[in-house]
């Protein structure tokens, strides 16, 4: 089957009555979509996959709607991001733009898998980490505000 659509990087695109195919080595944020591959065993072939996303599952998206919202799984050390019309969130989320919430996700990504930062406090490492991530994810205050608020600084004499 020849592609419908070729993009400027390569990815070849594939039209069909019931959604799109998507032959490509870079998944993610494309263009104006954001593709999210659904875990397989799939066999790559110098890195290509293809995916497919029906039509009905295409969602809006733009730089300035808050329409994101992170999840964090302490147990496995990920967070991801889902859009508020795609899943059904069983706590209230903060919603936040594409920007904010990219931003933000790359920050928890690199505190849950980075522990030195976690020296600078007393107790429980991973307590803490889930506190402190969990009140920057649902709240409005700065991470360094919300850090500070654990740092156990010596006592002065």
């Amino acid at each position: 089957m020849q592609p419908q659509f070729t993009s400027k990087s390569g990815s070849n695109y594939y039209f069909t009555e019931q959604g799109v195919y998507r032959l490509s080595n870079h998944w993610g944020r494309a263009a104006k979509c954001k593709w999210r591959l659904v875990p397989l065993q799939e066999k790559r072939t110098q890195g290509y996959i293809l995916g497919f996303a029906r039509w009905d599952a295409f969602l809006p998206d733009n730089d300035t709607d808050r329409l994101y919202a992170i999840t964090i799984d302490f147990s496995s050390l990920t967070a991801q991001y889902d859009h508020k019309d795609g899943k059904s969130f069983t706590e209230t989320p903060i919603f936040r733009t594409a920007p904010d919430t990219l931003k933000r996700i790359k920050i928890i990504r690199l505190h849950l898998t980075d522990n030195k930062w976690l020296r600078y406090f007393q107790g429980n490492p991973e307590s803490l980490r889930q506190q402190i991530l969990s009140e920057w994810n649902t709240g409005t205050e700065s991470l360094d505000v919300i850090k500070r608020r654990y740092l156990q600084l010596p006592t002065a004499y």
